[in-house]
């Protein structure tokens, strides 16, 4: 390795917005971070909405805001549905043969 070509390397303070710090080597004197993995939604499993511009409203407004249990229980209704209309479907031609049948 060159002599005097390298930046120094040296252990350094990160901040997060949400109050974390942590220490990691870095060769910035400070580093300051948005998001970090005590914050973030992927590491968190908490869901943590930053609104730009009211889009999250609008989305919301647009197409309601459902849980994951609601939207199961809503496609449950749906099969539901779409079953027994499968059965009335099932029923109803044969009903009508017999009807063919007996007047001829």
């Amino acid at each position: 390795m060159k002599e005097g070509i390298h930046p120094a390397y040296k252990e350094v303070d990160v901040r997060c917005a949400c109050g974390n710090t942590f220490k990691t080597r870095s060769t910035k004197p400070e580093l300051h971070l948005e998001i970090c993995s005590a914050c973030h939604p992927f590491f968190t499993g908490r869901q943590k909405l930053i609104d730009t511009e009211g889009r999250v409203e609008r989305f919301t407004k647009k197409f309601g805001a459902q849980t994951a249990g609601q939207r199961k229980t809503a496609e449950a209704a749906v099969k539901a549905a779409k079953a027994k209309t499968a059965k009335t479907a099932k029923k109803a031609p044969a009903a009508s043969a017999k009807k063919t049948t007996a007047s001829a």
